[in-house]
């Protein structure tokens, strides 16, 4: 029986042409070798299994080759070429710095390099995991590394480019290496497939390039893998269950059901996952992706962002079609709070459990934000505020306080006094707001009158507990003159009030410094950080009231925090004494007249 090659050595690139998905560096060493303006070090930096080693013997047996090509591509049949790749090449040398790290082995390479070339016209040192060496060792290699011999050439590669002396990168020419997209690596996945007569789908090796994660010999080394698990015939279902991944159907499967409200099935769907061995850290996290994808899907232009097969990317396409983006977002943010939360709960499970119910109930939570005229917490200028209940704020409004309107439009807004006076304001229907709700909506659409969940947590809440919440400011269009005697009867008035509901903090900052009216800016001064903030808490309710019955409604409150001089007490025999004499200077006087002593 024949030794097997695995495919990361059997399909090794040999040119620079066949290297995959590393065009910009190709290219430029191409361009290097064709004018002759070759550095005398090179250093090649990226994650791994991107092709860096490869790149730097492509370069090393492309230098030395007697018959370059016009497009300055190796001949590989020439003597130094077939050295080269028979590995006894005495012109091109290979070192690991993993082993080969300390001073000696340095100094070792230094001393070879002084050696001119015995065959082709450079003597190329091809430096491997070069982050590796030691600090002293670094420090040795300097020298050599600035000035070398006009025959020597130092190509470096390593995985972590910041373990490096900055030194030793100002010496080099940097090539940084990307993660080969996932399109072209399936496309290199199904040549070799080719090459070796393996039927395969599409989908089963978008499914290795995916989970390869940029790096193509984690790719090639996934495809032997499943080549020899499905007796050399690669289809979806055998990848996944080879490489234990989640399906996809799994999410399109909840995703129905979210969009069906079937929080049954919901739950089933994700037992059926734990039971086939998942964790559900990675199912919240994959469902999280998944949503995103199905938003990707919306808009032709973002569509390039799926690093899907055409035929998945069909389905998400049709799927994200039957989705609207509020349900999308609110599903996108429930899924990512439960993916942040989930490691440190003790019931995982029921962390996950809870965000499939909650992301079942969101048609309907949006469903009834719309029926109560709900509007997003981005909402606009045309957002319809609410005109709080001024029986709540003060107690000696009760007799001309009625039920208000809850929601009033900032377009039409009836005067407050009418609201205050039995007569009910009439509620004026938003217009924008109708408009959204009729307008066809197309690709992501408006997100900031889609997203209506973005809080699930406040959206089941009984429309008739708004009037219980934090009062929005009144909002009006009349701005009366207001005198200070008129200001200081109100305000005075309020305070009153607080004291009879026992909100005694608010009414000793209200009355302990006259407050300052500056045309429509209400001062007030306060001593320290705990009154501000109670100041802030107050301030709604102060101006709500103030507002109605001083009509004018640009009257705003703000806090000034003044400093105030601590004043200590006398506490020793001694200060009691001095605080005395400071009184009554008469008191030391008779004290040295009867040579009197302090007890």
């Amino acid at each position: 029986m024949d030794n097997f090659i695995v495919s990361a050595r059997k399909y090794r690139p040999v040119t620079f042409d066949s290297v995959v998905g590393q065009q910009h560096i190709t290219g430029t060493l191409k361009n290097a070798i064709h004018n002759n303006q070759l550095a005398q070090a090179f250093l090649f930096c990226g994650p791994r299994g991107v092709g860096k080693t490869t790149c730097a013997r492509i370069l090393a047996k492309t230098i030395n080759c007697e018959h370059i090509s016009e497009h300055a591509e190796a001949c590989g049949t020439c003597e130094s070429c077939k050295s080269f790749q028979q590995g006894n090449s005495f012109s091109i040398h290979e070192l690991d710095a993993a082993s080969n790290n300390s001073v000696d082995d340095i100094r070792s390479l230094i001393e070879q390099v002084r050696i001119p070339p015995q065959a082709g016209k450079y003597k190329i040192y091809i430096i491997d995991e070069v982050h590796m060496l030691s600090l002293a060792a670094f420090n040795a290699f300097l020298k050599t590394l600035e000035e070398p011999p006009s025959y020597a050439i130092f190509i470096l590669a390593t995985t972590e480019k910041h373990k490096i002396l900055p030194t030793i990168l100002s010496r080099c020419q940097i090539f940084d290496f990307n993660r080969i997209r996932v399109e072209d690596m399936a496309n290199h996945l199904a040549s070799i497939a080719q090459k070796e007569q393996i039927t395969f789908e599409p989908d089963g090796l978008h499914i290795i390039a995916q989970k390869a994660d940029g790096g193509l010999r984690d790719a090639l080394s996934m495809f032997d893998q499943i080549v020899s698990f499905s007796n050399r015939n690669i289809t979806y279902q055998t990848v996944i269950d080879n490489l234990n991944i989640l399906d996809y159907d799994y999410y399109f499967q909840l995703m129905d059901s979210v969009s069906a409200e079937d929080a049954a099935q919901a739950l089933l769907i994700f037992d059926k996952v734990l039971n086939n061995g998942f964790d559900g850290g990675h199912f919240i996290s994959g469902l999280a992706t998944h949503i995103r994808n199905l938003l990707v899907s919306k808009e032709p232009a973002t569509l390039k962002l799926l690093e899907v097969s055409e035929n998945i990317k069909r389905k998400y396409m049709d799927q994200s079609q039957a989705l609207s983006s509020g349900l999308l977002l609110s599903a996108l943010n429930i899924a990512n709070q439960c993916e942040i939360n989930y490691k440190s709960s003790k019931n995982q499970r029921l962390q996950v459990e809870l965000a499939l119910l909650k992301m079942c109930h969101i048609a309907s939570a949006i469903s009834l934000g719309k029926q109560g005229s709900f509007t997003p917490a981005a909402a606009t200028t045309e957002v319809k505020k609410k005109l709080p209940d001024t029986s709540i704020n003060h107690p000696t409004a009760v007799a001309n306080s009625a039920p208000v309107p809850k929601h009033v439009s900032s377009v039409k807004e009836p005067a407050p006094i009418q609201a205050l006076n039995n007569n009910p304001a009439p509620v004026v229907e938003n217009t924008a707001v109708t408009t959204e709700k009729t307008a066809v909506k197309k690709g992501w659409g408006k997100i900031s009158t889609s997203v209506n969940v973005p809080n699930l947590n406040t959206i089941f809440e009984d429309k008739a507990e708004a009037d219980t919440d934090e009062p929005d400011l009144v909002q009006g269009n009349e701005f009366r003159e207001v005198t200070f005697n008129a200001f200081i009867s109100q305000w005075n008035a309020f305070a009153d009030g607080l004291k009879q509901t026992s909100r005694i903090t608010l009414y000793t900052i209200m009355t302990a410094n006259p407050p300052r009216l500056n045309g429509v800016m209400i001062e007030v001064d306060v001593e320290n950080a705990v009154q501000m903030d109670e100041l802030k808490l107050g301030k709604i309710d102060i101006l709500n009231y103030l507002r109605v019955k001083l009509q004018n409604f640009s009257l705003d409150l703000t806090g000034i925090q003044v400093e105030v001089t601590k004043v200590r007490k006398p506490y020793t025999s001694a200060e009691k004494y001095q605080a005395m004499v400071s009184k009554n200077p008469a008191l030391e006087t008779l004290r040295k007249a009867f040579n009197l002593g302090l007890s």
